[in-house]
């Protein structure tokens, strides 16, 4: 019933941009925190940047001041915008939801999207 639905991947040279949308889909009654994942080839997943349903924006050092994460509620829909590209941002991309389905949920489930990849290259 929960579909996160990515987008905005590709191929940009380096100092190029990119802009990330997730949207959140189906019988969702909250949405708390939200965020983007990455895993480059042999590397482990790590955070690159979350932000809760208040407000509140944490962000992996190695993109701090590149990248800015934002969401709309309404649309149940975060974004990240990627600037100034370098060749080390290049992985796949993953979207993070944590949303109670009903009222009557006892705890958030993590909800993921399937991926879009980010290849930094000249």
């Amino acid at each position: 019933q929960v579909q996160l639905v990515e987008s905005g991947g590709g191929l940009v040279q380096p100092g190029g941009s990119l802009n990330l949308s997730c949207a959140a889909s189906g019988s969702i009654f909250n949405v708390n925190t939200m965020g983007w994942y990455r895993q480059a080839p042999g590397k482990q997943r790590e955070l690159v940047a979350a932000i809760t349903s208040g407000g509140t924006i944490n962000y992996a050092n190695s993109v701090k001041g590149r990248f800015t994460i934002s969401r709309d509620n309404a649309k149940n829909t975060v974004y990240l915008q990627m600037n100034s590209l370098k060749p080390e941002d290049t992985a796949v991309y993953n979207c993070n939801a944590q949303l109670l389905r009903s009222a009557s949920s006892w705890y958030f489930i993590d909800y993921w999207g399937q991926g879009t990849q980010v290849t930094v290259s000249s």
